[in-house]
């Protein structure tokens, strides 16, 4: 036997952006070592014909901090094709950390991003202090897939600065100098880069603001040369750029100081339509002059789901539904499906309610809330929205939000368009898409478990942009490229996204006429019981990791053969 796996038959996507070809691929210890008739035989041969062949998908925004350090199976990405995640992103992590401050820490990240403080608490071995103790730990623990980490500038600050930094408060030249210095040892442990936060988006779990969230220049500029002391890594970043020209100068400062490649999330807001583009042309000129930025930017709407076992519904502040919150879902429906009970319901939906709930001033935007069925529509019709529906019918909105709810035995979900769709489509997030300092990015995979489950962004980007819409379809290979070899590129990879001799052997193949997701589904299976949302899709019928498969026809094989993958020295 020649070789460890031979791929044959296969339509050929390499990651480069070629067009399609039928080839073999043979693979041999984790890596490449054929493309094209090859000749040899292997241990293990796959018959690849009428199905698409390409790497897997590197996905360079994830919020898997935690559950690296607990589960082997990084679901839902891994379930999705996805071979390879970056976590840290956004300035929250659990590294560095002392342990008077494991509890702020799981409160920022719990806030922030949506994940239970009690399967964090039970979850989190804290077998570390430092960062790189924290990339130690990455390292010992088996895993389907690989694994890279952002040192994040919330648990940084706190480090250095304890409750001045948690506060907000303004650092001082001892302070950046030490937070300086905890991001040169991340990266030359192994770090991708630092990650921060400037939006008022992000808060804890009680409230406050994220610690990063005014941070000053001199404090970034001072972080950015200490990664830049290294030779390498990459700044990540999401801002409010609620001053456009002020927030810009605080980035130009940090790429110029630094020398280093930012990345910057980038989206369609509705209260602020055109501010993408203004940002998008900033990165572009920034470019042309020497200054590597990118955006990172989502194939669909982020959207949220809002159901009955979700963080958010449309009644969670009525006084009424809070007397049944607590219930399981079957008691839940069972009360709400009684006439006096929802009559008390609806009638008190207009009365008053406590909108200081977290997600409480959203719940209500019933021109933008979709019935979310099977299969689920991630561009759909502005006239199916249940304001729009409301209008048409007569039915108060609340009434048709309810009866969404409770379909599928209470499991039945409101999908509320929020960020790239203020036009009721799709269009802005393809142009975005293909604008030439973009990559598709911004999936939090492993965040927000109750609220969103956009882990599936990669399948959705191959599924909607190359295979079903109508109009404004992209070739392919080229989104293929977008998600394997640009993204992996963006934070310093040169070793994957390609299938070539050489290169690690990490790859989809997929059976491109039933390539296609299903409804999410909340699971009860994070520690201590936690909730969280996952998505199954059809037609990936292998993927591999290093050469080894980890799933076949929708199902794990038990393989772990993922790995931290640590930036390499300059």
């Amino acid at each position: 036997m020649a070789h460890d796996l031979v791929i044959r038959n296969g339509l050929l996507a390499d990651g480069t952006g070629a067009p399609l070809r039928e080839a073999d691929v043979a693979v041999a210890t984790g890596r490449v070592v054929e493309v094209g008739a090859v000749a040899g035989r292997g241990r293990e041969e796959i018959d690849a014909a009428g199905a698409l062949v390409a790497p897997g998908w590197v996905d360079i925004h994830t919020h898997y901090d935690g559950q690296a350090t607990w589960d082997p199976h990084l679901f839902p990405s891994s379930a999705l094709g996805v071979t390879t995640v970056v976590f840290g992103n956004c300035g929250v992590g659990f590294a560095p950390v002392r342990a008077g401050d494991r509890s702020r820490l799981i409160n920022l990240m719990e806030g922030v991003e949506d994940i239970p403080g009690t399967a964090l608490h039970e979850g989190l071995p804290w077998d570390w202090t430092s960062f790189p103790e924290y990339l130690d730990a990455l390292e010992r623990r088996p895993r389907d897939i690989d694994c890279a980490a952002y040192v994040p500038h919330g648990a940084m600050r706190v480090h250095a600065m304890g409750e001045r930094g948690a506060a907000g408060e303004r650092a001082t030249e001892a302070d950046i100098a030490a937070m300086a210095a905890i991001a040169r040892e991340a990266v030359t442990a192994g770090a991708v880069g630092f990650s921060t936060s400037r939006t008022l988006n992000h808060r804890s779990s009680s409230g406050e603001p994220t610690p990063s969230l005014t941070a000053s220049a001199a404090e970034l500029c001072g972080i950015a040369a200490g990664v830049a002391a290294t030779g390498r890594g990459v700044l990540q970043l999401i801002s409010d750029f609620l001053d456009l020209d002020e927030e810009w100068a605080v980035l130009r400062g940090m790429a110029e100081t630094s020398g280093r490649p930012l990345s910057i999330s980038v989206a369609q807001l509705p209260e602020r339509p055109h501010d993408h583009l203004a940002i998008l042309d900033r990165i572009a000129a920034a470019n042309a002059a020497g200054l590597p930025m990118t955006a990172q930017v989502a194939p669909r709407s982020i959207g949220l789901l809002l159901g009955l076992s979700c963080t958010l519904n449309p009644f969670m502040t009525n006084p009424v539904y809070a007397e049944i919150a607590d219930r399981p879902l079957a008691e839940q429906v069972g009360v709400l499906r009684q006439p006096e009970f929802r009559r008390r319901l609806l009638d008190a939906h207009t009365g008053e309610r406590d909108r200081t709930k977290l997600g409480g001033v959203l719940i209500d935007r019933f021109e933008r809330m979709y019935p979310f069925g099977e299969p689920p529509d991630y561009e759909p019709d502005p006239s199916t929205s249940l304001g729009h529906r409301s209008e048409a019918t007569g039915v108060p909105v609340v009434e048709l939000a309810l009866d969404a709810l409770l379909a599928d035995e209470g499991r039945g979900f409101l999908y509320l368009t929020f960020a790239n769709y203020v036009d009721g489509n799709l269009d802005e997030a393809r142009r975005m898409l293909v604008h030439p300092n973009a990559v598709p990015g911004l999936s939090d995979g492993g965040a927000h478990v109750g609220t969103i489950c956009d882990g599936s962004f990669p399948t959705f980007l191959l599924s909607h942009w190359g295979l079903r819409r109508a109009e404004g379809r992209l070739p392919i290979e080229w989104l293929v490229e977008r998600q394997t070899r640009a993204t992996a590129r963006t934070v310093g990879f040169s070793d994957r996204g390609v299938l070539a001799p050489g290169w690690k052997a990490d790859l989809n193949v997929i059976d491109l006429d039933r390539l296609a997701l299903h409804r999410p589904r909340i699971h009860r299976d994070l520690p201590a019981g936690g909730r969280r949302l996952l998505q199954d899709a059809d037609g990936y019928r292998h993927t591999f990791v290093s050469g080894v498969e980890i799933q076949r026809d929708g199902k794990p094989t038990g393989n772990l053969p993922g790995r931290l993958v640590r930036s390499a020295a300059p």
